[in-house]
């Protein structure tokens, strides 16, 4: 998690998405960056579920994706044990309805 939010590409990213759902060929523009640079940072960002990808569909029929951040705070505690690492993410419909499930058992 420190080595992506670290990274420059990654950073800028989640703040451009945070505002409002971007492409990938806008956030190529946004980070000067290429295609795939952009790719590989939207990959890691939703590996560790920093960022959702949603299908949208032009007025002309062509589907493309965009890409909205979910992070909303990070905090970094030192401990006796070492370093604890909170991350605050948007809950997606599917977390909420799991934590809704979990909360009758």
């Amino acid at each position: 998690m420190f080595e992506l939010l670290d990274d420059e590409y990654a950073r800028t990213i989640l703040v451009a998405t945070y505002r409002e759902p971007m492409s990938a060929e806008a956030l190529a523009e946004t980070c000067d960056a290429s295609p795939s640079t952009i790719y590989r940072r939207v990959e890691r960002l939703e590996d560790q579920r920093l960022l959702d990808a949603e299908q949208r569909i032009d007025p002309d029929g062509h589907h493309h994706e965009v890409y909205s951040a979910r992070l909303q705070r990070v905090t970094v505690e030192l401990t006796g044990d070492g370093i604890e690492l909170d991350v605050d993410r948007d809950e997606d419909a599917v977390d909420r309805f799991t934590r809704l499930y979990e909360g009758f058992k």
